[in-house]
């Protein structure tokens, strides 16, 4: 779906024309070869839980004796930085949906 359609659904729905529904409004998941913003929150909040269960494990390891500190250090770190990307970018959603909801039509 085309990002110009998306916001044009997405605007429809705010208006009531696409649906409400407990007064939240209902916009379809984009669909298609390329999946959008949606694909892209997807793959990266994969990657976020992926880094944490790596960092799990690391710590497992050393706990056993089978890994290196450094390697636990170097998990952990990883884990974090992608931890405060993700809120980084929540963030700045927010931050846009406030803006663009102050704006005058």
């Amino acid at each position: 779906m085309p990002t110009n359609a998306f916001a044009a659904g997405a605007y429809a729905a705010v208006q009531n024309i696409g649906g409400m529904k407990g007064g939240t409004p209902r916009i379809a998941p984009t669909s298609g070869a390329d999946g959008g913003f949606t694909s892209l929150l997807t793959s990266a909040m994969d990657k976020i839980g992926e880094s944490g269960a790596k960092a799990d494990a690391q710590a497992l390891s050393v706990a056993g004796g089978k890994a290196n500190v450094v390697d636990v250090v170097t998990a952990v770190a990883e884990s974090e930085t992608a931890l405060q990307t993700l809120v980084a970018v929540r963030d700045r959603v927010i931050s846009a949906y406030e803006e663009i909801m102050r704006m005058q039509i």
